[in-house]
């Protein structure tokens, strides 16, 4: 890989990861209006949560920072996405406390959006119709 398409990649997995976060966070919105993506949005909110409670991080970010390594980048300086989209992936001065705190959140946000999802379900037809 050439390393213009390396600095590429690892710009994409950037986005990538950011994507997965809003979802992880924001998704049941979605799952308001389009039910049949909690299949997908459950399992994404699930792993969101176990990554911040066992203070572990995201397989994504590793794989970021070796594409970056390999393109011969310095670590988040100097461009757009380094400016405005690290420091929301990886703040500094993340503590264990935020990452706990962080996870609560995920869980309080997708709990009460999944309550609205289940208390305003559509009643099947009667007769099996639809």
């Amino acid at each position: 890989m050439s390393l213009e398409a390396t600095k590429i990649a690892a710009g994409l997995v950037v986005l990538a990861h950011l994507a997965f976060v809003v979802f992880v966070a924001g998704g049941v919105l979605l799952v308001v209006r389009w039910r049949a993506l909690a299949w997908v949005h459950v399992p994404a909110a699930a792993w969101g949560a176990f990554i911040e409670f066992s203070g572990r991080i995201c397989p994504l970010a590793p794989l970021e920072q070796w594409l970056r390594a390999r393109a011969g980048l310095e670590a988040y300086t100097g461009d757009f996405v380094a400016r405005y989209l690290f420091p929301v992936l990886y703040p500094e001065g993340l503590t264990r406390e935020a990452q706990l705190a962080i996870g609560a959140a995920v869980v309080a946000v997708n709990a009460a959006g999944y309550t609205f999802v289940y208390l305003h379900r559509r009643p099947r037809a009667a007769g099996g119709g639809p």
